[in-house]
């Protein structure tokens, strides 16, 4: 079913498990700067370099990076986000720390009915040699079930909101399972805006947000840390939008653009009169986006500051696409090549419209939220990076995760060198049997590289044509 406004990733509900505690951080010499001009910085790969294995967890930690969030390298995949709020003195920032982890990379043991792990949370913040802040938190997760226990998505969320003095720091993250000596840690850069009174805040990705009422407050938010959304599966963004103080502004305008400055979304927002200030969510939906890295910009009429943070539009789970023709460039063994030719020649103002068009005419079953054939379409992609990674940099583009994303897992295999180990030439036989076709790889060098036969490679190709022609 469609997500609703505001809803949590599926399974059940997300977990949150941090207090959201107000702590003061030492005094810094303030360095002006615009509102939101900054973003954490890490070492990553160029923003918009192609992928090179889908899904392979370096390569969402260069997507994530690229949208200026903070990717944890190690044995648990973090990700975590930093957003500005105006405090009453510009010489103060309320600063949200985000972090999310999947549940399957917690340690999960049985308790009673329940299933639980623990985790310890740590960032610490400097300001050159000078230790400013350290947080440390050790936090317990319960979960009703076992399939709880092996979700992918942003399961678990910490968060905690810091008064900072404008200025440049080095944050160091890390997060440790309680149950192994599972850790991951990042270090990056970070730079505290000052928020004047007429500056504007961050916008925030979040699951829910009750604003606050004044500006020496704090709003009860649940950050969604990877500012992520799946297309076909949610269906609204929400962005949590604050003005607070003496003069906040009646109205702010809202953009979303995507890659190639395709605007998804132009409309001006008036939030509602809270004591001390404007604030409130807003919701974006989904559809009006393109797929992959959007910047969400957000002005005040009359003032000069702009307000940004960016969101990913995803095909799926640990699917690093960051552009549009990224998307189309690994569609080609799913459609046909007029479908693709559509999507590829379209008009940047008509890509939203070309992309639903492609989703309603290739979606296997219509009457539900999740267009299935993409799903699986991606699955077997990541699937085959994994058992074909020998054959090829990125296993889905070998000669065998050619077929076996375009065809799927054949009926039967024959291995020659299973039969025979002393024959010098091993073969493997793929047998599809609905499509009448036999596929030879061969393995010449007796190191797992494997290519088809040239008869087989035609006959490869016009199976792929026959079945793409029936989407």
């Amino acid at each position: 079913m469609t997500r609703k406004p505001f809803s949590r990733p599926a399974f059940g509900t997300l977990i949150f498990s941090a207090t959201a505690a107000l702590l003061l951080a030492g005094c810094a010499r303030a360095r002006p700067t615009g509102a939101n001009s900054t973003v954490p910085t890490a070492p990553g790969g160029p923003p918009g370099a192609p992928p090179s294995v889908l899904g392979a967890p370096a390569e969402m930690q260069r997507l994530y990076r690229s949208m200026g969030l903070v990717a944890g390298s190690g044995a648990i995949p973090f990700t975590a986000s930093v957003s500005f709020l105006r405090m009453p003195s510009p010489d103060s920032t309320l600063t949200l720390l985000a972090l999310s982890l999947p549940s399957r990379a917690l340690g999960f043991t049985r308790e009673g009915d329940r299933y639980a792990a623990g985790y310890v949370a740590r960032v610490q913040i400097r300001q050159g040699a000078t230790l400013v802040r350290t947080i440390e938190a050790t936090e317990q997760v319960r979960v009703p079930t076992f399939r709880e226990t092996s979700r992918s998505d942003e399961s678990i969320i910490w968060q905690q909101f810091v008064r900072l003095a404008p200025g440049r720091y080095t944050m160091s993250m890390s997060v440790k399972d309680e149950s192994s000596i599972r850790n991951s840690s990042e270090e990056v850069s970070l730079e505290v805006p000052r928020l004047a009174p007429e500056g504007l805040s961050s916008p925030v990705p979040v699951y829910e947000a009750i604003p606050r009422q004044s500006v020496d407050s704090l709003p009860r938010i649940l950050a969604r840390p990877r500012a992520t959304v799946v297309y076909g599966i949610d269906s609204v963004l929400a962005i949590y939008l604050d003005a607070v103080g003496p003069t906040p502004p009646a109205s702010m305008q809202v953009r979303v653009v995507g890659d190639a400055d395709i605007v998804g979304v132009d409309t001006l927002v008036t939030l509602p009169v809270r004591a001390g200030g404007r604030s409130g969510t807003v919701g974006i939906l989904v559809n009006r986006l393109a797929v992959g890295i959007n910047t969400v910009l957000v002005s005040a009429p009359g003032r000069p500051d702009t307000a940004r943070t960016r969101i990913l539009v995803s095909l799926g789970e640990d699917v690093p696409i960051g552009t549009f023709d990224e998307m189309i460039a690994y569609l080609r063994l799913f459609t046909n090549a007029e479908r693709i030719r559509a999507l590829r020649e379209a008009d940047l103002s008509a890509r939203a419209a070309a992309w639903t068009t492609f989703l309603q005419e290739t979606d296997p079953v219509p009457g539900t939220a999740e267009h299935e054939g993409i799903r699986d379409y991606f699955a077997r992609i990541r699937n085959a990076n994994v058992r074909f990674r020998d054959d090829a940099g990125a296993g889905w583009q070998s000669d065998r995760g050619t077929a076996f994303v375009a065809l799927g897992d054949p009926d039967n295999i024959i291995d020659t060198g299973l039969l025979n180990p002393n024959e010098r030439v091993r073969q493997q036989i793929w047998e599809y049997r609905e499509l009448r076709i036999q596929l030879i790889f061969v393995d010449q060098t007796g190191f797992g590289r494997w290519r088809l036969s040239a008869q087989s490679r035609g006959d490869l190709d016009v199976a792929i044509r026959r079945k793409l022609g029936v989407r």
